[in-house]
C-alpha cells in the first residue's frame, strides 16, 4: 500500500510533464556531455530562452550513450515527439530556438531523432539508427531519458517496483530468482551473481555489508559512471535488494575521487531514497532496515580488487591480501560477510525481479545470460556507450554499432577488457562477445572497455603501452606482478627502440606466463594479456622490429629514418 501510492503520486507527476503546455528542453549534462561543451550550451539555451521571452523548463540528463554526437539536446513541445539534436554548439542554439520553437520549424538537417511515439517528416526515430537499433537496454534503460536528480521520475519508469516485489517474497526466494536468471557478475571476473549471493545469505553472522564497487579505473572505460550519472536509483535499488537477500542493513559505494558528478547524483538519490521511505529503517512498513552510504576512494587501479578494496573502506592501505583467502561472502569487511557486486550488476537486478528470471534469462547466450556494456573508444565512427546482448559479435558491434573504421581504413585490432586485456586481430571479428569466448581467444570481458584499433598501430607498441599503466598501478606485493612486469616492461622498451633480440620475445612469453599464475590478485594475473595476444596474433611485427630495425606503423621513433 506504501509503495502504491508513492508510485501513483510519482505516475501522476510523469503524466502531467508529458502533456504539460510548457516547452521542455532536455541537455545531456553527464561527464561526456560536459567534455563536450554541454555547459556552454546550456548557458546559451537559457539566454536565448530569456531573450524570446520564452518559458521553457530545462532538464540536465544522463549520457543516453551517442557520446560521439555530444552534446545532445532534446526538445518537447507540446503535443509533439521529443526531438534529439546532436553536436549542438552555442552558436547553433539561436537557430534551433528561433526555428523551431518560436517559428515550428523542427531543422531535420540538425535532428538526430524522435523519441517515443510520434514521427515527424524527415526525421527518423532514434531507436532506429543504426547505433541504437540492435542494441537491448536494460542497465542503461533510464539513461538519457529521465531526470536522474528527480526520484519520481525513476518510480513512474517502474523503479522499486522490484524492491516492493521482493520485499514480499522471502530473501531465499529472492536469491533463488537471480540464480536462476544465470546474471553473472559484471565487474569483470563473472562470477555467477546468485551464487555469489547465496553463500552470503548463508553465512552464519548477525552483521553483513554489501558493498557495490563503482572504481572503474580502466584506460578507456566510462560505463559504470555513466549508469551512475543517468540513473542512479537503479544501483540504490539494487543494493537494497541485495541487503535483504543476503540478511545486510548497511552498505557502502566506493567511487574514485575522479566521478564528482556521479558522486553528487549519487547523494542526492540516497537522500531522497531516505525521505520516501525507500532507505533507512523499516523500508516501505516491511520491517527491513538497510542504509547506504558513499564511500570515496583515492584513484588507485589496484583498489577495484575486492579485497583491496575492503582494506580502503577500513581505512587501511588498498593491497590485495595473500592467498590462499577466504571469499569476502565469508569474511569481508570487518571481518563479515560481505556482498561485493560491480555497479552494473546491481542495475540489472531490479529489473530481474521485477519481470522474472526467466525475462532476462531469455537474452544472451548458454553461459553468458543477458546483456554486456561496452565503452566503445578508439579509431571508430561512433564512440559511445552501448548494451549489446551476450554473443553479439565483435564484428557487429564495430561495424553495425560503431559504424566502422574512420577513412575507410583497414580494421587491425579490438583490444576488450581494459588495459589487461588481450588484442584480438581481424581474423577474430566473428567471435561472440561472451565472458568464455573471449577468455578463449585471450582476453576477457574485464570492467568493459573495447578500443578499436587501424592498421596504423603498432602492436609492439600498444602492449608497451598498457603493460605501463599495469606495471605503474601494480601495488608491489607480490614478486611477479611487482618484478616480472617491469622487466617485461623492460624488453619491450628495448624492442621498441631497436635494442630487442629475437630472444626477448619466447623471454616475454615466458614471463607472462610465470606473472599470470603467480600474481596475488587479478592485476597481475591479467596484466601479462596485452603482451601475450599481440605475439600470438601479431608475432611478426615484434619479428620485424627486432630482426630489420623497422616500425611498419611509424610510431616507434627510434626505428623510423
Amino acid at each position: 500500500m506504501i509503495f502504491d501510492k508513492l508510485r501513483a503520486r510519482a505516475k501522476a507527476e510523469w503524466k502531467a510533464l508529458k502533456h504539460s503546455n510548457k516547452t521542455r528542453i532536455l541537455i545531456g549534462t553527464a561527464t561526456c556531455g560536459q567534455a563536450a561543451g554541454a555547459s556552454a550550451v546550456l548557458e546559451a539555451i537559457s539566454t536565448e530562452l530569456a531573450r524570446h521571452n520564452i518559458e521553457a523548463s530545462i532538464t540536465q540528463v544522463g549520457c543516453i550513450g551517442l557520446c560521439y554526437a555530444e552534446p545532445l539536446v532534446d526538445i518537447v513541445k507540446p503535443n509533439r515527439p521529443r526531438i534529439c539534436y546532436g553536436k549542438v554548439t552555442p552558436e547553433i542554439v539561436p537557430q534551433l530556438i528561433k526555428d523551431y520553437i518560436v517559428n515550428d520549424n523542427p531543422r531535420p538537417d540538425l535532428a538526430l531523432g524522435t523519441i517515443g511515439n510520434g514521427a515527424l517528416r524527415g526525421i527518423p526515430k532514434l531507436f532506429e539508427l543504426p547505433m541504437l537499433k540492435p542494441q537491448v537496454r536494460i542497465a542503461l534503460r533510464n539513461s538519457g531519458l529521465i531526470d536522474p536528480e528527480n526520484i519520481n521520475h525513476y518510480i513512474a519508469n517502474d523503479g522499486y517496483s522490484g524492491l516492493a516485489k521482493a520485499l514480499a517474497m522471502t530473501p531465499q526466494e529472492v536469491t533463488q530468482e537471480v540464480k536462476r536468471s544465470g546474471l553473472r557478475g559484471l565487474g569483470g571476473a563473472g562470477f555467477p551473481a546468485g551464487q555469489k549471493w547465496e553463500s552470503c545469505r548463508r553465512a552464519s553472522s548477525k552483521e553483513k555489508y554489501v558493498i557495490c564497487n563503482a572504481s572503474e579505473g580502466d584506460l578507456g572505460a566510462f560505463q559504470d559512471r555513466s549508469v551512475i550519472e543517468g540513473d542512479p536509483h537503479s544501483v540504490l535499488e539494487g543494493m537494497i535488494i541485495a541487503g535483504y537477500a543476503v540478511g545486510a542493513s548497511r552498505g557502502f559505494i566506493y567511487v574514485g575521487a575522479e566521478y564528482p558528478l556521479a558522486m553528487k547524483r549519487l547523494k542526492i538519490a540516497i537522500t531522497r531514497a531516505r525521505e520516501k521511505g525507500l532507505l533507512g529503517e523499516d523500508i516501505l512498513g516491511s520491517g527491513f532496515d538497510f542504509d547506504v552510504e558513499i564511500f570515496q576512494g583515492a584513484g588507485a587501479f589496484v583498489c577495484g580488487e575486492s579485497t583491496a578494496l575492503v582494506l580502503c573502506i577500513e581505512g587501511k592501505r588498498g593491497m590485495p591480501k595473500p592467498l590462499p583467502r577466504p571469499r569476502t561472502t565469508e569474511v569481508g569487511l570487518w571481518d563479515k560477510p560481505t556482498l561485493l557486486n560491480n555497479v552494473k550488476t546491481f542495475a540489472n537486478i531490479p529489473l530481474i525481479i521485477t519481470h522474472g528470471s526467466e525475462w532476462f534469462a531469455s537474452r544472451g547466450t548458454e553461459k553468458s545470460k543477458g546483456t554486456a556494456i561496452f565503452s566503445l573508444t578508439g579509431n571508430v565512427a561512433n564512440c559511445g556507450l552501448i548494451e549489446v546482448p551476450m554473443g553479439t559479435t565483435l564484428r557487429e558491434i564495430i561495424y553495425d554499432i560503431g559504424g566502422g573504421i574512420p577513412e575507410g581504413k583497414a580494421f587491425k585490432t579490438v583490444q576488450t577488457g581494459g588495459p589487461s586485456g588481450g588484442c584480438l586481430p581481424a581474423s577474430l571479428l566473428d567471435t561472440p562477445v561472451d565472458f568464455d569466448s573471449l577468455t578463449s581467444a585471450g582476453s576477457m570481458m574485464g570492467s568493459g572497455s573495447m578500443v578499436v584499433m587501424d592498421k596504423d598501430t603498432c602492436m609492439v607498441d600498444i602492449a608497451r603501452y598498457f603493460l605501463a599503466f599495469t606495471q605503474s598501478e601494480s601495488c608491489g606485493k607480490c614478486v611477479p606482478c611487482r618484478l616480472g612486469t617491469k622487466q617485461m616492461l623492460n624488453i619491450l622498451e628495448n624492442i621498441c627502440s631497436g635494442r630487442g633480440r629475437l630472444e626477448d620475445i619466447d623471454l616475454l612469453l615466458e614471463l607472462g606466463k610465470s606473472v599470470k599464475a603467480g600474481s596475488l590478485c587479478g592485476l597481475g594475473q591479467a596484466a601479462p594479456h596485452p603482451v601475450l595476444t599481440t605475439i600470438r596474433y601479431f608475432r611478426d611485427e615484434y619479428e620485424e622490429h627486432i630482426n630489420e630495425k623497422c616500425c611498419p606503423a611509424k610510431i616507434c621513433q627510434e626505428l623510423v629514418s
